[in-house]
């Protein structure tokens, strides 16, 4: 792992889903945040919806998160030459855990942190506003433990346990 000293350039965190609409969009925005330049986090998904989920951006908003640059893309540009080298990779949701992820250079760690998807979520607007609302606050717990590892001094096989253990926390003890 390379140290988070001075100058060091920040880790490249990517959160991958299928649509890359809603939950990785979310992750990208709260790690950007949390990670306070010790991080800088991408989104990407499989099969890219070409647009960010409204309620997405509304949320976003509403947290005063800056979505000026959010867009949904494929992860194809996370594979190709030129493309940031990652660190870690974490997906977010159940599909695009179980599909063929690219190569991605330099070997980033990677762990499952699978969670139910708002976007999915039917009924009146105020439900599917909450169903956000929840994603945000549990990536927002996951994220916050995860930032707060001491990546300085912890061995690989540490880590990925740790990395492992963060994405199978239950949801409301997140």
């Amino acid at each position: 792992m390379k140290p988070i000293e001075g100058d060091a350039a920040p880790y490249n965190v990517l959160f991958l889903c299928t649509g890359n609409s809603a939950r990785s969009i979310l992750a990208e925005c709260v790690m950007n945040r949390e990670g306070r330049g010790r991080f800088k986090a991408y989104s990407a998904g499989s099969h890219p919806r070409g647009e960010v989920h409204p309620m997405a951006l509304d949320l976003l908003r509403r947290m005063n998160f800056d979505v000026s640059g959010l867009r949904s893309k494929s992860w194809n540009e996370f594979a190709a030459p030129g493309g940031p080298r990652l660190d870690f990779v974490f997906t977010v949701c159940d599909d695009a855990a179980g599909e063929q992820c690219p190569y991605w250079p330099g070997q980033p760690m990677s762990a499952h942190w699978g969670m139910p998807d708002p976007a999915a979520v039917e009924g009146a607007k105020t439900e599917r506003a909450l169903a956000f609302a929840d994603t945000l606050r549990m990536l927002t717990n996951r994220i916050s433990i995860f930032v707060n590892l001491p990546l300085k001094t912890i061995d690989k096989l540490s880590l990925q346990r740790r990395l492992d253990e963060i994405g199978t926390t239950h949801p409301s003890a997140a």
